[in-house]
């Protein structure tokens, strides 16, 4: 018999990535905030929507959430009808949701009390990578809940690995995403400065992606800098939420960062312009001063 499983929370990433699960042989139990949503991924998919996270958690060897924060995860874990209280003794809850490390470990230990195994195990890819099912997953955990997991998360994955403890899945994702707020800006103002320079910025794109400038921001969003149109991809808003989680646990364990802190700012300029759901692409919209919203060109 297929192994049951369950998934919280189908948004741009736990969509795919529930549908890879079913694609793989699991059966598959949803539940989303909006019912519409779940509803129409098991039309999609087959597999059975449920009306609680607790009732989807019922009988799943694994259960799986996605959602938005720290106060998203704790509802539909520990909160009035949260899958911990309904998860049998020896399954185990992945949370993929961008989250902090004290979550982590505060649910790890909730878990525990249940005899319920606990992954976090954050990702990057990007919608894209959860849709083609290639995405990188950081997990921390103990390595038997790990073990049990790795399976079905490898069914939406190219890499997946066990970094340490509870929390380090996140506190990895925070590194991963203090690499991309300088990645952006470096790319945006490189773009801006060659459009400045008469230079066709296509051209030059394409040169220097093949030398040591190279890297997966300048592939995938040179074209959206370069065009003005940001109307797709990783929001504006949730950057902010991920670098406002990488600086809280950087003042708590002393370290510096001064760029993402930089970055971060500039992000809350294009809020202020009107661009927190615009991809992050759109930092360069605050350096050609676009107040009306991203130009087509």
């Amino acid at each position: 018999m297929a192994e049951k499983v369950a998934f919280i929370g189908l948004g741009v990433m736990g969509y795919p990535m529930a549908g890879h699960l079913a694609k793989a042989g699991f059966e598959v139990a949803v539940y989303n905030r909006t019912a519409a949503k779940a509803e129409a991924w098991v039309a999609l998919h087959g597999g059975r929507q449920a009306p609680t996270p607790a009732a989807a958690a019922t009988g799943a060897a694994l259960v799986f959430a996605c959602v938005g924060n720290d106060d998203d995860v704790r509802a539909v874990t520990v909160g009035s009808d949260g899958s911990f209280a309904a998860m049998r003794a020896g399954a185990v809850f992945v949370d993929h949701t961008t989250a902090s490390a004290q979550l982590a470990r505060e649910l790890e230990a909730a878990a525990a009390r249940g005899g319920v195994g606990f992954v976090d195990a954050p990702v990057s890819g990007g919608q894209i990578g959860a849709q083609n099912g290639v995405l990188t997953v950081m997990c921390g955990g103990r390595e038997e809940a790990f073990a049990r997991a790795r399976p079905a998360i490898e069914s939406y994955a190219r890499c997946v690995r066990l970094l340490g403890p509870s929390g380090s899945g996140q506190l990895t994702k925070m590194v991963n995403q203090i690499c991309i707020a300088g990645l952006l800006q470096s790319l945006a103002e490189a773009i801006h400065f060659a459009q400045r320079a008469g230079l066709d910025a296509r051209a030059v794109i394409d040169v220097i992606a093949k030398g040591a400038a190279q890297s997966w921001q300048m592939e995938n969003r040179h074209a959206a800098m370069i065009d003005g149109t940001f109307d797709f991809g990783f929001a504006v808003d949730w950057v902010r939420k991920d670098l406002a989680i990488a600086l809280d646990e950087a003042r708590r364990n002393g370290a510096r960062l001064p760029v993402a802190a930089l970055v971060d700012q500039f992000y809350a300029d294009v809020q202020r312009m009107g661009g927190g759901r615009w991809d992050t692409s759109s930092l360069i919209a605050r350096l050609e001063l676009r107040p009306n919203g991203p130009a087509s060109k």
